[in-house]
């Protein structure tokens, strides 16, 4: 008699439940987005520089402007998945240019097929991410400490590595090997669509975030993600694999800078081993203008996109205009406390309507 009353009580509530969801209004389910405010600013982006600028809206200056967001972007989705997660990546920025020495240089020096290297660079990069991972775990550091030390070391090596076995700072050509091509079309060829050009990187970009949007929504790993990101603790507590949903994570980031990387390599057939400092600044920025807490446990796949097609329009759309483009970063910046403040807004309204 009491099991039969426990399982009607219980039948009873899953149905309350249920019908509480169905009933909620749609002001409130949007604002229980994490990209709202994000999506806000864009809007609000566009319509300026559609008005500003004279060439903003023709079909080549769309072109640009998702080319330069997606660049920004493949980093972006797996850096606010790890920000979700409460941790964030240093590195991020000189890894991309380490995947692409490790490729380039492997290729050249074992005069191999560049698709060799474009593999030992995916496992170098994954290996990267991993040791960023299983360092933090076991060791209990913060994430930034960890990442800025992966960041010095990576900085160095990338510099170090190259002048000795390149003799300069930059790799040798990789444009006449074998594979280049197939690999260009891969990581850097150009669409046309409708008479315009469109970089493959806009695809990467997309697919990234489907799949990122996917394994928040839908996985068990996602919600992983978002109880590691809320409290690690209780997370722990209640059988979430914590160091292996972080290390996951960072390797995800690792993945997208491999990416990233090998989009550089074949855009250009060499690699300056200075590049990429200071654009792991520029990912966490994108990811926390889309709705991204640094405290974590909060945020979205397609937010971090929002915020990266923002950065896109923006240093485009001081171009477009025909602006000073040393007001750039001061836009950035801007942008970064107004999206922050408009988010914080936003999630203690959904708050106070929950």
């Amino acid at each position: 008699m009491s099991a039969t009353l426990d399982k009607t009580l219980e039948e009873t509530l899953d149905k309350t439940l249920e019908e509480r969801i169905l009933q909620t209004s749609v002001p409130r389910k949007l604002l229980s987005r994490p990209e709202l405010g994000s999506v806000v600013g864009a809007v609000a982006v566009f319509l300026f520089f559609a008005l500003a600028a004279d060439g903003f809206l023709r079909a080549s200056s769309i072109s640009t402007v998702l080319y330069a967001s997606s660049t920004i972007g493949i980093m972006a989705v797996p850096v606010a998945l790890l920000m979700i997660g409460g941790e964030f990546d240093l590195s991020a920025g000189v890894l991309v240019t380490s995947s692409a020495l490790v490729s380039s240089m492997f290729s050249y020096q074992m005069t191999a097929n560049t698709w060799v290297g474009v593999g030992v660079s995916l496992l170098v990069t994954l290996a990267v991410g991993a040791f960023n991972g299983y360092v933090l775990t076991r060791t209990r550091l913060p994430s930034f400490i960890v990442t800025l030390g992966t960041f010095l070391m990576l900085t160095g090596a990338n510099l170090g590595l190259t002048k000795l076995i390149d003799g300069t700072v930059s790799t040798k050509t990789v444009a006449d090997m074998e594979g280049f091509a197939s690999a260009r079309a891969v990581f850097a060829s150009t669409l046309t669509i409708g008479g315009v050009d469109f970089k493959i990187t806009i695809l990467w970009w997309l697919a990234l975030v489907a799949l990122a949007s996917w394994i928040l929504l839908r996985t068990r790993t996602g919600n992983w993600i978002f109880a590691v990101g809320g409290n690690q603790d209780a997370a722990r507590a209640v059988g979430v694999p914590v160091a292996r949903t972080k290390i996951g994570l960072y390797m995800g980031v690792a993945f997208g800078a491999w990416i990233s990387g090998q989009h550089l390599l074949f855009s250009y057939d060499a690699v300056q081993s200075g590049e990429g400092v200071g654009n792991e600044l520029i990912y966490i920025i994108a990811a926390v203008i889309g709705g991204c807490l640094i405290t974590g446990g909060h945020g979205s796949a397609v937010g971090s996109a929002v915020g990266a097609l923002l950065f896109g329009m923006t240093s485009k759309g001081i171009v477009f205009a025909e602006w000073n483009p040393d007001w750039f970063k001061f836009f950035l910046g801007a942008m970064l406390l107004l999206a922050t403040l408009l988010n914080t807004w936003v999630r203690k309204r959904a708050e106070a309507t929950a």
